[in-house]
């Protein structure tokens, strides 16, 4: 069964299969900040436009299910128009690299400088297990922020343990504490001139 146009990757079923995992581990070594696929080496399976909807929904794709750190059986919910081979290739992916994936989305929220916060929401609740350990007793955080940037609204999210918890407030308040040092340079920086500027008005010259 071929998938319905606008369901979560339906573009993917034009790739043939054996070009899948390359295409996945491309695409997140350029989410967390390395070089994202070139069009040119898929340019005979999908055209230029239709491309660029490739990159963003996958992007989209690993960034929402790692943020919102759904489980196996609600990631292939999302993939159950996907052919097997595909499938497969995205839950691999998905189990190797979903670290990286979520320190890159710590640093996407660190990062954010130029943008303004226009709302957040937070959810705690306990892990009774993973897909690594069969009985879990841990606090998660989840974390969602609405950040204004050039004039449009972008949604982050992120769920956390206690540990990374703490070092996304420790990177938070280091960047806080940069920014009070530079704005106090700046305020030096603009100071200094004028003050001599007005010494030397108030000599006489």
């Amino acid at each position: 069964m071929e998938p319905e146009e606008g369901t979560p990757l339906w573009r993917l079923q034009k790739l043939p299969a054996e070009l899948g995992p390359k295409l996945l581990h491309k695409i997140i070594d350029g989410i967390c900040g390395r070089t994202y696929p070139v069009y040119q080496d898929y340019q005979s399976v999908w055209e230029s436009a239709e491309w660029m909807h490739v990159l963003e929904d996958i992007t989209k794709f690993f960034k929402a299910v790692v943020g919102k750190n759904l489980s196996d059986e609600e990631v292939f919910q999302q993939l159950s128009q996907l052919n097997s081979f595909h499938q497969e290739a995205i839950m691999k992916c998905l189990k190797s690299r979903k670290d990286e994936i979520k320190q890159a989305l710590l640093e996407e929220i660190v990062d954010i400088s130029s943008a303004q916060l226009q709302d957040f929401d937070w959810q705690l609740k306990l892990a009774l297990s993973s897909d690594k350990i069969a009985t879990l007793q841990m606090p998660l955080l989840n974390l969602h922020l609405d950040v204004k940037e050039n004039g449009e609204v972008k949604p982050y999210s992120v769920e956390m343990n206690k540990e990374e918890l703490q070092n996304l407030i420790n990177s938070l308040e280091a960047a806080n504490k940069m920014t009070f040092y530079i704005t106090q340079q700046y305020m030096i920086n603009w100071y200094l001139p004028f003050a001599t500027l007005q010494l030397i008005r108030a000599s006489g010259y």
